[in-house]
């Protein structure tokens, strides 16, 4: 008796792995998902999450690529997320909070969901912001050792830099033109580069302890504080918006 044997040949054994994305939550009408594309809510694939609607991946409308703020979340978190704008080693060294044992963000979305979200250096009294650009993906303040002028300048937009009086605090500076002290700027002003453009420092910019900095001496202070000096402080947390001293005019940053 003959038998035969029927093999069945299955070409392709393998399994499609259907892609989950992680999205934002935040807006009302958009949604950014982690590949980098926008898309509204009913444009969303149910079963991935994913936007099914693949155009302007890494979308910066309604951005300032220089600035690197925008106008809205979802594109603000969509133009953080293209990998030759944001570098992936550096931002995953920044912490998420400011206490030193605050932990450091695990992936490029959760950066840019988490940093383009609204922060203390986008508000002024924490109801009013400093600009309409005000979904920011750079890195905060505290991580700005070692970026240029220019980019210092950058982030300054929107604020007015104004030299005070002698003895006078930052709160009463900018309180004198209706505006009022952003103390989360102090940090971008509290640099030898940055005074002598607003102010004469005859050439000596001093490292000093005080919560009046960054600050010009007197002309008419003793000559022991170093009259015309420009002075700033390597202890940025003293800094604040109602310091002063008699014998300095302090840098101020309004809005």
């Amino acid at each position: 008796m003959l038998t035969s044997t029927i093999v069945a040949i299955r070409k392709d054994i393998s399994f499609i792995e259907t892609q989950i994305c992680r999205t934002t939550v935040q807006g009302r009408y958009l949604i950014t998902d982690h590949t980098g594309y926008v898309c509204d809510a009913l444009s969303l694939d149910p079963k991935s999450h994913c936007c099914r609607v693949k155009r302007d991946q890494y979308s910066c409308q309604g951005c300032n690529l220089v600035s690197q703020c925008c106008k809205s979340y979802e594109y603000c978190v969509s133009c953080c997320l293209n990998p030759e704008r944001t570098h992936v080693n550096q931002v995953l060294k920044v912490k998420i909070a400011k206490p030193v044992t605050s932990g450091t963000y695990s992936s490029l979305f959760d950066y840019c969901a988490g940093r383009c979200r609204h922060n203390s250096e986008s508000v002024i009294h924490e109801n009013a912001y400093v600009s309409e650009f005000h979904h920011c993906f750079a890195p905060p303040s505290n991580n700005s050792v070692g970026i240029s002028d220019t980019q210092v300048e950058v982030r300054l937009i929107g604020i007015n830099v104004m030299v005070g009086k002698q003895g006078e605090s930052c709160d009463s500076v900018c309180k004198s033109v209706g505006q009022s002290c952003v103390p989360s700027k102090f940090s971008f002003i509290n640099e030898c580069g940055i005074m002598q453009k607003y102010m004469k420092c005859r050439g000596l910019c001093l490292a000093s302890i005080g919560s009046d900095q960054p600050a010009e001496v007197a002309e008419d202070a003793p000559r022991n504080l170093n009259p015309g000096a420009c002075l700033y402080t390597r202890r940025p947390s003293m800094l604040s918006c109602d310091g002063f001293h008699q014998h300095t005019k302090r840098l101020c940053p309004c809005a």
